[in-house]
């Protein structure tokens, strides 16, 4: 893993405002950190300023943007586990063994596809309608 460059003296970070959380936002934010391969440090310094920056927009902006990122996350779960089905499928099929399952796996992938069609339909109008 290539280590990360520092800042420059004029551009490091010295500050360190505090938070508190419960434990389910906690858990929320690490995930969240983890998915964008992140410190969490590095994901609320990102993330509060990239808030601090956009102060115009509305609530309910945010709200959309928040579903957007919740359907994300849900969608590549979802795919990981197809992902394990199909290659359980694919070594059973490899082996020479029977794969009774193999039309459900498919039906899942083929429904799954729908679902990442239908919310990319669904994010292109809504993205037209408020451009």
């Amino acid at each position: 893993m290539q280590q990360r460059e520092r800042l420059r003296d004029e551009n490091k970070r010295i500050r360190q405002p505090s938070c508190r959380m419960n434990d389910d936002e906690y858990q929320l934010l690490t995930r969240a950190a983890a998915v964008c391969n992140m410190s969490v440090a590095s994901f609320l310094a990102h993330a509060a300023l990239k808030a601090a920056g956009d102060l115009d927009r509305t609530a309910a902006e945010i709200a959309a943007q928040r579903e957007v990122h919740n359907e994300l996350f849900a969608l590549r779960r979802h795919l990981g586990h197809i992902g394990n089905n199909v290659n359980q499928v694919a070594k059973a099929t490899n082996s020479g063994a029977d794969v009774p399952y193999a039309e459900a796996v498919l039906g899942t992938v083929q429904r799954a596809t729908q679902r990442v069609d239908a919310f990319i339909q669904h994010y292109l109008n809504t993205e037209t309608r408020a451009g």
